[in-house]
């Protein structure tokens, strides 16, 4: 009679030889996921610089004298983005009949916030060119008096503000409905197109706070601060770019402690 074959050897080199596949499979997997994590942590890094630069530009441009605004024949070739919160100068005749009223937020005083519109009043230039000019906030129980406002407000006038670009629709805001007037986005074509606006500037002037604010839309309101995050979601990427790598470390060393006494 044959004598039987161990087979606890033969079973326990397959069971290594099963684990180690599974270890390289393990570090292949740690090893992109590592990479992943590296190269956000890297790109917030780059975005924390390109915001600090951007930040830097613009209060330079908030802060300094206002320079005239650019002049029609520069319009359709002009970066907007690259000259936003540009401090910008004006001289027209303000359209009251063709202004347009867009829901806004003022900004929060004391805990409240207030809920109204902001007044985007077009200002016809000289030479028959309009910019659109984002004289303030009103209140919703401003609305009915506006007009009332607008008869006592001189019709020649010399804007000084932050040129501002097009508002970009945000996907939660509701559509705009000017049938109805019913405006929630600053957006100058499509307002231009509504209004019957011609040679329109591809920018809005967000006018100053007058020197003494008497009646009217509230000029001066515009928000110039921008969250900046990008070095903490840096050191978030980074950190679980550490903790995979310390839980990594632990399994891989438990598995050949386990090896080892095997």
């Amino acid at each position: 009679m044959t004598p039987s074959t161990p087979q606890q050897p033969q079973d326990e080199a397959q069971r290594q030889a099963r684990s180690g596949g599974g270890l390289i499979l393990l570090t292949l997997c740690t090893l992109a996921a590592l990479a992943v994590l590296l190269a956000l942590g890297k790109w917030q890094l780059d975005r924390l610089a390109w915001k600090e630069d951007l930040i830097g530009k613009i209060t330079a441009r908030v802060d300094a004298p206002p320079t005239p605004a650019p002049a029609e024949s520069a319009w359709p070739r002009l970066d907007v983005h690259a000259e936003e919160y540009r401090h910008v100068t004006a001289s027209g005749r303000y359209d009251f009949a063709r202004q347009t009223l867009v829901h806004a937020n003022a900004p929060k005083e004391n805990g409240v916030v207030r809920a109204g519109y902001v007044v985007l009043t077009p200002l016809v230039l000289a030479n028959g060119g309009v910019v659109l000019v984002n004289r303030g906030f009103v209140p919703m129980e401003m609305r009915g008096a506006l007009a009332d406002v607008d008869a006592r407000t001189p019709v020649e006038a010399t804007v000084t503000g932050l040129l501002r670009a097009s508002q970009v629709r945000d996907p939660f805001v509701p559509a705009d409905d000017p049938a109805s007037g019913e405006w929630f986005t600053r957006d100058i074509a499509a307002i231009a197109a509504a209004q019957g606006l011609k040679r329109v500037a591809p920018f809005i002037i967000d006018a100053d706070a007058p020197a003494r604010y008497t009646e009217g839309p509230r000029g001066g309101l515009t928000v110039v601060s921008f969250p900046n995050r990008h070095l903490e979601y840096a050191l978030t990427w980074f950190g679980l770019a550490a903790t995979l790598l310390g839980v990594y470390g632990a399994f891989v060393w438990r598995r050949l402690r386990e090896r080892r006494q095997t």
